[in-house]
């Protein structure tokens, strides 16, 4: 990572303890994966992090649209919404940025 006291990782860039995640440890993170962090990605972080302290789990992709679904609206709860904020896997892409493990069925 791009300092000396960053948390641990995987090697595919997830924190090993989502209690070590901070702010500034997020957007350490999303400025590697080249995503400018705005308030709609900190909406979908700070919702992914609940659903993680519920569920106990990082969600799949059909998991993570109904919950958007269900807490933000029929617009957010969206497929082409979250891809637009989290490019590529955004379950796995989102998870990682809200310090969260990998979602189990995300290659």
């Amino acid at each position: 990572m791009q300092n000396a006291s960053f948390p641990d990782v995987t090697e595919q860039g997830f924190l090993v303890n989502y209690t070590d995640w901070s702010v500034d440890v997020a957007e350490q993170i999303a400025d590697q994966e080249a995503i400018s962090l705005s308030s709609a990605h900190w909406e979908v972080i700070e919702l992914l992090r609940e659903y993680y302290i519920t569920f106990d789990s990082s969600p799949a992709m059909r998991a993570l649209v109904k919950f958007c679904k269900l807490r933000l609206g029929e617009d957010k709860g969206r497929s082409i919404y979250l891809l637009k904020l989290f490019p590529g896997s955004p379950a796995k892409m989102a998870s990682k940025i809200a310090g969260l493990p990998k979602p189990a069925n995300c290659l």
